[in-house]
């Protein structure tokens, strides 16, 4: 028998243990039917007032140990698919590194289906029809430099970008709208078809969907564009308003 809440689907989503802005986000932009259910990877608070590709490389060992365990908790609840609800490590060593993680994800899950972001930035660029992409994340450059190589593998160029710094992951969500919305200004030109924002941390879902008004162009939201992969991958056609064009148009 279906579940009485997600009769349509039940979504496991992994979600770092830090993270206080992916949860909330999927829950605003739930529809009838369709439920969430979340289970943290065990991540510490670390500084980041500094970049290191060898602290970035040690983070992504520790976090790959965390992985198995978080699916292994949320399986528990008999899910029909995975939404992934953190994009660093999906696009870590560009397209390939993306698909390896994936399927390593998916066996860990017996097979089900799982949105990710790094896959959910792609198939939402195509379908728009776009090329030339500026790209704003929470990072610095040592994991934000595997975000641009896999846009540049997967056919797009990456002419704007700009990384905010955070200094620790719960800081990300501390970010405020002005200074998103100076950050957009910044690194959108003429060239710029589209704009793509990572870190499902960063507070940007209903800030894309102003975006997208006052800069006349796509502005695609991490953690609205998963969700819209979730959804569209289980054929679950509704339309949300408020969270960019992806949900609402396509």
């Amino acid at each position: 028998m279906p579940d009485v809440r997600g009769w349509r689907k039940k979504f496991g989503v992994l979600a770092p243990s830090t993270n206080t802005m992916v949860e909330p986000d999927f829950y605003m932009m739930a529809v009838p039917g369709v439920t969430a259910h979340i289970s943290r990877i065990l991540m510490t608070n670390s500084s980041r007032d500094r970049d290191s590709t060898e602290a970035t490389d040690q983070r992504q060992r520790r976090l790959e140990e965390e992985m198995k365990p978080a699916i292994d908790r949320v399986l528990t609840a008999e899910p029909d698919y995975m939404v992934m609800g953190m994009s660093a490590p999906t696009f870590r060593d560009g397209v390939e590194g993306n698909r390896k993680w994936k399927a390593r994800m998916q066996e860990y899950c017996g097979g089900l289906g799982m949105a990710n972001g790094a896959e959910a930035c792609e198939r939402a660029l195509n379908l728009l029809g776009v090329k030339r992409i500026a790209i704003l994340t929470p990072y610095w450059a040592s994991t934000s430099s595997h975000v641009i190589r896999f846009f540049n593998e997967a056919g797009f160029e990456v002419v704007g970008h700009k990384d905010l710094e955070c200094p620790s992951p719960v800081a990300i969500a501390h970010v405020e709208a002005d200074q998103i919305r100076a950050a957009l200004r910044e690194i959108d030109s003429d060239q710029v078809e589209a704009i793509v924002q990572c870190g499902t941390d960063l507070h940007m879902v209903e800030l894309a969907d102003e975006a997208e008004r006052w800069l006349g162009k796509p502005v695609l939201a991490i953690n609205a564009v998963i969700w819209w992969m979730a959804l569209r991958e289980n054929d679950i056609q509704d339309k949300l308003y408020g969270y960019g064009r992806m949900l609402s148009e396509f």
